[in-house]
């Protein structure tokens, strides 16, 4: 029997010791908004899927948090005007980020022992700090809605790190064991953003300014996210790309699955030192398989395979596989 099935099937890893949040690789669903792909998000939440994604557009000008694929000023989305256990799976769609938090929190209080769930944000259009929609302000959002339902940076400094670099370095990570019903919160740079050519201050740079500024202030157990190196790369891409004062702030990598493996680049570097690691379009690794409708046993697979190649979490457009496929869990290389 594989190593997913066997942690999928022991509730909580009851009998052996629970492996770190840093040691197992899981599968995600991509734009797990879409109600082609869930009538509502509290039917994402209990899909199974360890990673959720969410579109976010900051509307300036009615000053609110979109969830949309395309649409800057408008919510196309599964999340619904409900607040508690009892409004979930029936409420009008449509809503903003601040109600997608809200079924969170729900569907949270029926699930208090979920496995951890990460919630990977992609900034459409990035932050707009001056327009009063910049990285405090999500943090004060998330943590309204959301309180000690999240694992944050401050968390994993556990008080004894100065970066989330040492932290990872050390293996600081909590068992999943200990996640258990934790949101965990990832930023990365959104598509409209990345092509903007008057925006080079992207959400990565700003977050990542934002948890080296709190830290100095002493204020770190403010910050609601880890912010994401997007894009894959052999060797550390942190070193390219960010001003050496806030690279040890970036523990979270995402790329895309096929161009890690297929081109042979070393991953080995994230699991030697505990980053979390996001490989995208999982089904396109070769030999590829469907995007949407792939067996289990090439789930199970692909899985294991991406698990060797030293993957935190895989995701795919798999949304109509069974939860006992989703939750799979196995152990990383």
């Amino acid at each position: 029997m594989g190593a997913a099935a066997l942690l999928a099937m022991v509730p909580g890893n009851a009998h052996a010791a629970s492996p770190k949040f840093s040691e197992t690789t899981a599968i995600g669903t991509h734009n797990a908004y879409d109600k082609a792909k869930y009538a509502y998000f509290a039917q994402a939440l209990d899909s199974g899927a360890s990673l959720l994604e969410l579109d976010v557009y900051v509307d300036s000008i009615s000053h609110r948090w979109r969830v949309s694929h395309s649409n800057p000023l408008g919510n196309d989305n599964n999340c619904e005007a409900a607040k508690t256990p009892g409004e979930l799976y029936g409420k009008s769609r449509n809503q903003d980020l601040g109600s997608c938090l809200d079924n969170m929190a729900a569907w949270n209080q029926l699930h208090p022992d979920h496995p951890p769930i990460v919630v990977k944000v992609e900034m459409k259009v990035g932050f707009n700090d001056k327009a009063g929609l910049g990285p405090d302000e999500f943090d004060t959002l998330v943590a309204q809605r959301l309180g000690g339902s999240v694992y944050k940076p401050a968390d994993l400094l556990g008080g004894t790190y100065g970066t989330l670099d040492e932290a990872a370095k050390a293996n600081a990570w909590p068992a999943r064991d200990a996640l258990k019903g934790k949101f965990v919160f990832d930023l990365i740079p959104g598509t409209v953003e990345q092509s903007n050519p008057f925006d080079s201050y992207w959400t990565d740079e700003e977050y990542g300014d934002h948890l080296r500024d709190l830290k100095a202030a002493g204020n770190i157990s403010a910050a609601q996210a880890f912010p994401v190196v997007l894009g894959a790369a052999n060797g550390d891409p942190r070193t390219s790309r960010y001003d050496a004062s806030i690279r040890p702030w970036f523990v979270f990598f995402d790329g895309d699955a096929a161009t890690y493996v297929d081109n042979g680049y070393d991953t080995s570097f994230y699991s030697a030192n505990h980053y979390i690691l996001i490989t995208t379009d999982a089904h396109n690794v070769s030999p590829a398989i469907s995007s949407t409708s792939p067996t289990d046993a090439e789930v199970a697979a692909r899985l294991a395979l991406l698990a060797k190649n030293h993957a935190s979490l895989i995701t795919s457009d798999w949304s109509a596989k069974s939860a006992s496929v989703l939750s799979s869990v196995t152990t990383r290389s």
